[in-house]
């Protein structure tokens, strides 16, 4: 199975259809510059913004603009850090969640039934998904659309998890592991999940 392939334009279709009958707003666009430019459209200045660690974030360039940008948003993320004492922080991490007017992530896995699939080791950023974050902006490559639910949560096993947990070995030295699920099958909140889809490999 190769995990990194590129969805068809057929393929694509097929998952917006589906996805946006399940009450998920998707946006297609062509690649990463398109995708960030999307989100600073999405977002009104005086928002209160936070995100999920996300590779894809980082490779659209979202991460060094929330953090370094002329955006006029108010920067969640950058509060929480700022905070020295670490039982402060956990608490100021699980409170950034439902104080976001948006939070932004990606997915892990996307099945062309239209189902959304995330995994985390800890929830801190799946638990945005299914109710906490008001507006829930997600970006992702097609190449993470697979046939079926259960091949999406294949992929995760398969693909994503050693990759992220080569990722996390680096950057925290220690590794990843399977432990929150988040299956996104319906949104019944109008215009509350937006999927920014982009047609080129991103993330893993």
């Amino acid at each position: 199975m190769d995990w990194s392939k590129i969805a068809d334009d057929k393929e694509v279709a097929e998952f917006v259809e589906n996805a946006k009958r399940r009450g998920i707003s998707v946006v297609l666009v062509n690649n990463r510059d398109e995708a960030l430019n999307q989100i600073k459209q999405m977002i009104p200045k005086g928002a209160a913004v936070a995100n999920g660690s996300s590779t894809t974030l980082d490779e659209i360039g979202f991460v060094n603009y929330l953090k370094n940008g002329d955006h006029g948003w108010r920067n969640l993320h950058a509060e929480v850090l700022a905070e020295e004492d670490q039982a402060k922080q956990a608490d100021m991490r699980r409170k950034m969640v439902t104080d976001a007017d948006y939070f932004l992530a990606s997915v892990n896995a996307i099945s062309k039934d239209g189902e959304l699939v995330a995994c985390d080791q800890s929830g801190s950023r799946v638990t945005a998904f299914p109710f906490a974050a008001k507006k829930l902006v997600l970006v992702a490559g097609t190449q993470k659309i697979s046939k079926d639910l259960e091949q999406a949560m294949e992929r995760v096993r398969k693909y994503v998890l050693p990759k992220e947990d080569e990722r996390a070995k680096k950057a925290y030295g220690f590794g990843s592991s399977l432990g929150k699920w988040v299956i996104i099958e319906k949104e019944i909140s109008k215009e509350r999940i937006t999927l920014i889809l982009v047609k080129e490999e991103l993330g893993f």
